[in-house]
């Protein structure tokens, strides 16, 4: 089996984000009193929901301190807002050989967290994509098995659409990227395949989704010019229009990168501010990384401080203040137009318990 680790490591490839936002109306009345997690994690998955006037934050599987095979766990912790501590829930279940996963993607829908994909991490390096998704209510503290996702993906952006789709863009499978666009169906609880991403297939692609338009951008293409193949970021951004009609009909087009240096396992969220439909995106690498934080070429990746911001309304790119470098992200949690993101790797690759504040100021 192949490996993305550039050895051998992916066989798979070792990428996640990322993300997409999560929004909870009442959240921000807590910003002050935000609890560190339990313990340092990063490529954890973080959720929100509010449910019969009490808001819930998750934060799904990931990588310990360690940072190594060892460290790639399944645990979930549980933060009520307004209880001063997190608490331990039941763990991700798994049917495959090791349980922790790495690079899972998930949304909220439905007062529901939604959990797919993801790799796993062997002593040897190996690394196998999942095809399990998962539905967990954070009330009940159950989850329930979804039907497989036909293709096994992991580092792919998930996005939800209609309080009734959920999207998985591209993506690591196993033994490279695909172009795939696979669409989970909540009410008839079957997969089907939306019009292809017409980019790069890359994998720890950034995107979020607002009304009908989801932005994706960036990730990491394999090089196979070369033996061993390479793993180098791609810089690309590519609006999508999902059709009112039909929602696997996906018209897209390529619009310009807003700097021209791609970037890796950032985070994007779709927020509102100053009357415009706004996708944001934070954090990320410039350097193409195993999940260890040390890039494929050897160099260690640090994480960047940009923060990119894509005008739905206006069809631009809009220049805004750089907020506290983070990366190795999965999803961000939206507090009333403040955005946060919750673990990650900050400086010198080192894991964060941390809520990081990424205040959106935008510049003339």
């Amino acid at each position: 089996m192949l490996q993305r680790s550039g050895m051998l490591k992916k066989n798979n490839r070792s990428m996640t984000f990322s993300l997409c936002l999560t929004l909870s109306a009442p959240l921000w009345l807590y910003a002050a009193e935000l609890p560190p997690l339990p313990e340092p994690v990063s490529n954890n998955l973080v959720m929100t929901t509010t449910v019969a006037g009490r808001t819930y934050v998750a934060s799904f599987m990931g990588l310990a301190s360690g940072k190594t095979h060892a460290d790639v766990h399944n645990r979930v912790w549980q933060w009520t807002v307004g209880e001063p501590t997190w608490l331990k829930a039941p763990a991700v279940p798994s049917r495959q050989r090791l349980s922790g996963r790495l690079a899972s993607s998930g949304v909220t829908l439905q007062n529901h967290f939604f959990i797919f994909g993801g790799y796993t991490v062997a002593a040897n390096g190996t690394e196998v994509s999942s095809a399990e998704g998962y539905r967990y209510s954070p009330v009940t503290k159950a989850y329930n098995k979804l039907p497989d996702m036909p293709v096994a993906v992991d580092d792919s952006v998930a996005l939800a659409y209609n309080n009734r789709y959920i999207y998985l863009a591209s993506g690591w499978s196993q033994d490279g990227n695909v172009n795939l666009v696979q669409v989970f169906d909540n009410f008839t609880q079957k997969w089907s395949q939306a019009t292809p991403f017409p980019g790069t297939p890359t994998f720890g692609l950034a995107g979020a989704l607002s009304g009908s338009s989801m932005l994706l951008c960036d990730g990491v293409k394999v090089s196979y010019q070369t033996l061993p193949r390479q793993y180098q970021t791609q810089a690309q951004c590519w609006l999508g229009e999902i059709s009112k009609s039909d929602a696997n009909r996906i018209s897209w087009q390529q619009i310009q990168h807003p700097t021209g240096k791609a970037r890796y396992r950032m985070a994007a969220a779709a927020v509102q501010q100053d009357g415009k439909d706004l996708i944001v995106f934070i954090g990320g690498s410039e350097t193409a990384y195993n999940y260890n934080g040390i890039g494929y070429n050897g160099t260690p990746a640090q994480p960047s401080a940009e923060v990119w911001v894509y005008s739905l309304t206006d069809k631009s790119w809009l220049k805004a203040e750089n907020t506290r470098a983070v990366m190795d992200l999965r999803t961000l949690v939206s507090m009333n137009n403040e955005l946060y993101s919750l673990g990650g790797m900050v400086a010198g690759q080192n894991l964060t318990t941390e809520w990081i504040k990424h205040q959106i100021k935008l510049l003339p």
